[in-house]
C-alpha cells in the first residue's frame, strides 16, 4: 500500500470491517503482525483511563522495530470526539515515515478523517439493480472467484441490499471452488434466505403504475422475513400520508416540501410530483385503501394459514397482493 492514511468508510459496519480486514491484508503484506501491526478501538481506554488516541499518536510517532513498516489501525473512528479528530488530522498532514495508519469510520464520508486521507476505500454500493450487480462482481473478483454474469445477477437479486452478506459468500465460494468457474448450479446451495428491498424499489412500482411490479416486489419483502406484511402496511401508509401533507399546502419546490416533510429534497420532489398527479381524491381512496387492508391484516380476513412448503403468511400474502395492485391502479389512472 503506497499510501500513509486510508480510511475505509461505509454506512455498514460489516461491510467496513470486511473491507477494513483486507486493506490491513495488503498494508502488511509479509510484515509479522506480531512486530508491525498495532489495533485499536476507539471505545478502548488506555491502562491511565485516557482516550484510546493518545496510544494511538504514540504508536503513529514510534518508529518500527524489527520491521521496515508498522501499521496502525484504529476502528470506529466516527467516535472520536472533535479534539481527538482535530489532533489525529495533524497527523494525517505530516505522517511519520515507514508508518501506515488505516483508519475505519462508520458513517457518511463527509466525516472529516475522510476527507483528510491521502486514500479511501468506500463501500457503500448505490441502491439501483446494477449497482448491486456490479458490487457482486467486484467483490467475487476480489477473492479470485470466476462466476458468469447470470450468476452474479442470482446473487445481487437474491442478497438485495443486505449486499454486506456478499463478502462472506465470496469467501466461501474461494475455499470451495478456488478460482473454478462457476455458474448459477454451483452457487444456489450457498446463497441462503432472501435478503430485503429498500421500500423505494415498492413506491417506484407504484409510482410508475406497474402492479406486476409492484406485486413482485411486495412478494420478496414477505419473502425475505425482513417484512411482515404488517410493516408493509406502514410503509406505505407513512408514503400516502406524506403526500397528504403536501397536497394542498401550497407548496412548489422540492426544497419547501423538504422542510414540511422532514426528509432531504430529492425524496420530497418525488413525493410532491407524485401528489400534484394523484390530487386529493385519489389520495384519500388510497390512504382507506390501506387502512381497510390494515384492519384485514388485524384479523379481519383470514385466507389460511402458513404455506407448508414456502413457510409463508398467506393471508399477509393475499392481502397485500391485492392492495398494492390496487394502489398501482390509482396511480396509473392519475397518469392518463
Amino acid at each position: 500500500m503506497s499510501a500513509a492514511v486510508t480510511v475505509v468508510v461505509g454506512t455498514d459496519a460489516t461491510m467496513v470491517y470486511d473491507a477494513l480486514h483486507n486493506v490491513v491484508a495488503e498494508a502488511l503484506g509479509d510484515l509479522d503482525p506480531s512486530f508491525a501491526l498495532q489495533d485499536f478501538t476507539v471505545k478502548d481506554v488506555t491502562n491511565s483511563g485516557d482516550s484510546v488516541i493518545s496510544a494511538v499518536l504514540e504508536a503513529l510517532n514510534t518508529p518500527p522495530f524489527l520491521v521496515v513498516r508498522r501499521v496502525v489501525v484504529l476502528r470506529d473512528a466516527q467516535g472520536l470526539l472533535a479534539d481527538e479528530v482535530a489532533a489525529l488530522a495533524a497527523w494525517m498532514e505530516h505522517p511519520a515515515p515507514d508508518v501506515s495508519l488505516v483508519v475505519a469510520v462508520v458513517g457518511a464520508k463527509s466525516h472529516k478523517l475522510v476527507k483528510a486521507a491521502q486514500d479511501v476505500v468506500e463501500v457503500n454500493v448505490g441502491s439501483r439493480a446494477k449497482d448491486r450487480v456490479a458490487f457482486v462482481v467486484e467483490k467475487m473478483a476480489q477473492y479470485r472467484v470466476s462466476i458468469d454474469a447470470s450468476a452474479a445477477a442470482r446473487v445481487a437479486d437474491r442478497v438485495g441490499d443486505d449486499v454486506a452478506r456478499v463478502d462472506s459468500l465470496a469467501r466461501l465460494l474461494a475455499s470451495v471452488y478456488g478460482s473454478a468457474p462457476l455458474n448459477l448450479s454451483h452457487i444456489e446451495p450457498y446463497l441462503g434466505d432472501a435478503g430485503g428491498v429498500p421500500e423505494w424499489d415498492l413506491t417506484d412500482a407504484l409510482e410508475s403504475g406497474n402492479a406486476t411490479k409492484a406485486i413482485t416486489i411486495a412478494r420478496r419483502m414477505l419473502d425475505s422475513r425482513g417484512r411482515a406484511g404488517v410493516q408493509i402496511i406502514f410503509l406505505l401508509q407513512r408514503y400516502y400520508l406524506r403526500m397528504a401533507r403536501l397536497e394542498g399546502a401550497d407548496v412548489t419546490s422540492p426544497e419547501e416540501a423538504a422542510q414540511v416533510l422532514g426528509m432531504n429534497p430529492f425524496g420530497a420532489k418525488k413525493l410532491l410530483a407524485m401528489a400534484n398527479r394523484m390530487g386529493a381524491e385519489r389520495i384519500a381512496d388510497a390512504i382507506h385503501l390501506i387502512a381497510d387492508a390494515d384492519v384485514d391484516l388485524k384479523g379481519g380476513v383470514s385466507y389460511g394459514g402458513k404455506d407448508l412448503n414456502t413457510d409463508q403468511d398467506v393471508t399477509d400474502l393475499t392481502v397485500i397482493e391485492v392492495l398494492v395492485a390496487r394502489l398501482a391502479r390509482l396511480s396509473a389512472s392519475a397518469r392518463r
